[in-house]
């Protein structure tokens, strides 16, 4: 099925769907032939674009962090001075919408990240591309008290992703959280860090 991104440049296009081939197919499914019928292009398109396998992951790895920055909202996060009410209101919608409306990126980025512990010129890419989200998170866990902002954090980042993993691809699947749910996760969680 071409994908169609109304107004998308042909970089984004082809990345794009590489990212639902991914999410559909697995990395196995993830050729240049698949991705030029995917994106409705003619044949050679993505090749010229990305001429080898590690250069489409890449391409995959930039759009998947542009894709995900609008889904995580960055420019939603809230000022510190709002308080914890109003943090935790923000992450817990972002997750909510990676776990819904956002499910295909989720499990394309899965599959990258399994395929960047196998390639190490992938990983880096990989790991830059999370890390303005993890940067901006530590600013707002310290900016609310945390006296661990690094722990914090990666407490926070693991708690979403085992929620993501296994309501997308694992035992949860069928049990996706709602808002709520997610929202009192979140605030158990952070009032425990935070000592609130």
């Amino acid at each position: 099925m071409p994908v169609h991104t109304a107004g998308a440049s042909r970089t984004d296009l082809v990345a794009d769907a590489a990212l639902s081939l991914l999410a559909e197919r697995g990395m196995r499914g993830l050729t240049h032939r698949a991705v030029d019928e995917a994106a409705g292009l003619p044949q050679g398109s993505t090749s010229n674009l990305a001429r080898t396998r590690q250069a489409l992951l890449e391409l995959a790895v930039r759009r998947l962090a542009e894709r995900e920055a609008r889904v995580l909202a960055l420019h939603e996060m809230p000022d510190p001075s709002g308080g914890l009410d109003a943090l935790v209101d923000a992450l817990a919608l972002a997750t909510y919408r990676a776990l819904t409306h956002n499910r295909e990126l989720t499990l394309a980025r899965y599959e990258l990240a399994l395929e960047a512990t196998r390639r190490p010129e992938l990983r880096a890419h990989f790991d830059a591309a999370g890390a303005r989200f993890r940067d901006q998170l530590g600013a707002l866990v310290t900016a609310m008290g945390s006296t661990d902002p690094g722990r914090h954090v990666l407490s926070l980042v693991a708690w979403a992703d085992g929620l993501m993993f296994s309501c997308v691809a694992g035992s949860f699947h069928a049990e996706v959280p709602g808002l709520g749910e997610v929202r009192a996760g979140l605030r158990e969680l952070l009032d425990g860090m935070l000592g609130v």
